[in-house]
């Protein structure tokens, strides 16, 4: 298995061991201590084949990555692949999504809604954001319509401030059931 190295803009694939040290003692003010040969070693032949980032300084790493391509531009062309191909899925999960919440489906919803709610600090004149639970039964058309409703009710309420945040519908903190 080859291995991808990158150190800002320089990067190389290398095909040993002997040719990714090299690359790696080629990087301004890296020192090479035995603990970290040992662990690049221990990467190179291991069976996971994860990402793995070294730490160069304080603010800087460079990365290994273990791949099957014998060239720069192969391995480059197989990213390109795979970052469309995972474009792709992710738009098909967004459209699957979204058809889901708003497909009709007239009747009685369960709504739970966790969002941050503005509260005054007494005598500071500050706000604090405090995590709200809200629980309703209502009639909707679809889960985006319940959603829509819920969000317009809290926000008409007079008890809550305007800089009150909401999650989105994607958000694990909004849950709609439909009662039958």
């Amino acid at each position: 298995m080859n291995v991808y190295a990158r150190y800002f803009d320089n990067e190389v694939l290398t095909t040993s061991l002997d040719q990714l040290m090299s690359f790696v003692s080629g990087i301004d003010g890296l020192i090479i201590t035995p603990n970290l040969h040992r662990e690049i070693e221990e990467y190179v032949q291991g069976k996971f084949s994860y990402a793995k980032r070294f730490k160069v300084n304080a603010r800087s790493y460079f990365i290994l990555i273990k791949t099957q391509a014998n060239s720069l531009q192969e391995f480059k062309e197989n990213a390109n692949r795979e970052d469309n191909r995972n474009k792709e899925d992710l738009e098909r999960e967004k459209e699957q999504f979204f058809s889901f919440i708003s497909s009709e489906r007239i009747g009685w919803y369960q709504a739970s809604i966790t969002f941050n709610r503005v509260v005054p600090v007494a005598q500071t004149g500050k706000c604090r954001y405090v995590s709200t639970p809200f629980k309703a039964r209502l009639k909707a058309n679809s889960i985006q319509h319940c959603y829509d409703r819920v969000l317009a009710y809290l926000k008409s309420r007079e008890d809550i401030d305007s800089r009150s945040q909401f999650p989105s519908i994607k958000s694990r903190n909004f849950v709609a059931t439909f009662e039958e």
